[in-house]
């Protein structure tokens, strides 16, 4: 089981958390570090000192850092024009020697794109789907050749389809809860499907659709490599647990039935009973970027046992 960390500095966080944050990720021993891709707070967070951008962060993370995997759950189609992005995401690879992720969703947040001046369509599924074709068409055109796409959002003709990632081939995340037209999705271009804070039975349920979508796709389901996001709140004690889950504005009891809390023999029992059901990598939610201890006991207590 791979533990990732994933977090929403949309909640509130400087460019130099992130890579605090970041580089306690690397030298703790986890295997990536990712983070959403937001402009606006959400909840009651104050979200000081604003926004970081998710790729400008990842292009710093990058050269930063040299062993973690980098990437987004997930990045916004509204926010960026498909071959502005796949610009974007190649370079970046580039920059980190090959160890970038492509999350990307569909965008669903209308109050970031009204308070910013980004055009919320209504057709954002339709739009996702020539997305993923355009970005994933241009880095696997062949150099020397052009890349033309013509259809109902975009049109792209004599593209370069330049520059190239590092990489042979970026890994393309998809995730969600719908039960038809996401599974459909992820079976033609995903390597990794990610449940985002869904229960073990609704993982599994989805999880089933995801792998027979592949099969009648001519995939095989384990082609993919299926994730869930949950939030984590470990403690050495109860108090411990207490603390850090009021530190997030959080009930005890509701952390422990949707995410990941207790002690660390409670998680990775927890953790335990999602690799059952094919989850081969969780994205450990951290809201309380301030507080490395937290990483430092996970990678201790929890990690150490999953290895």
């Amino acid at each position: 089981m791979d533990l990732r960390i994933f977090t929403e500095p949309q909640q509130g966080a400087t460019y130099d958390t992130l890579l605090t944050v970041a580089k306690a990720t690397e030298d703790l021993g986890f295997d990536a570090f990712f983070r959403s891709d937001h402009y606006l707070r959400m909840g009651n967070a104050d979200g000081l000192p604003g926004p970081t951008d998710a790729w400008i962060t990842l292009a710093g993370l990058a050269r930063e850092t040299k062993r973690i995997r980098l990437g987004t759950l997930m990045t916004a189609g509204t926010f960026r024009l498909p071959g502005v992005l796949a610009i974007q995401v190649a370079q970046v690879d580039q920059m980190s020697g090959g160890r970038i992720e492509l999350g990307l969703g569909a965008g669903w947040f209308e109050e970031e794109h009204k308070a910013y001046g980004i055009p919320f369509p209504k057709e954002k599924f339709a739009r996702l789907e020539e997305q993923l074709e355009i970005v994933t068409g241009l880095w696997a055109t062949d150099p020397g050749k052009t890349f033309d796409f013509h259809g109902t959002y975009y049109d792209l003709t004599d593209s370069p389809a330049l520059p190239k990632p590092a990489q042979r081939k970026i890994p393309v995340l998809l995730g969600g809860h719908g039960p038809s037209r996401t599974p459909r999705l992820a079976a033609r271009y995903a390597d990794e499907f990610n449940m985002p804070f869904g229960s073990l039975e609704d993982s599994a349920r989805q999880f089933g659709r995801v792998r027979a979508a592949a099969e009648e796709a001519g995939r095989g389901g384990d082609e993919l490599t299926y994730s869930n996001a949950l939030v984590v709140c470990v403690g050495r004690d109860d108090a411990e647990v207490a603390r850090r889950a009021a530190a997030i504005g959080r009930e005890v009891d509701e952390l422990k039935l949707n995410g990941l809390a207790g002690s660390p023999a409670e998680v990775v029992d927890k953790i335990g009973r999602y690799a059952e059901i094919g989850s081969r990598r969780i994205y450990l939610q951290i809201l309380d970027l301030d507080d490395l201890d937290h990483l430092e006991l996970i990678s201790a207590q929890v990690q150490s046992q999953l290895s």
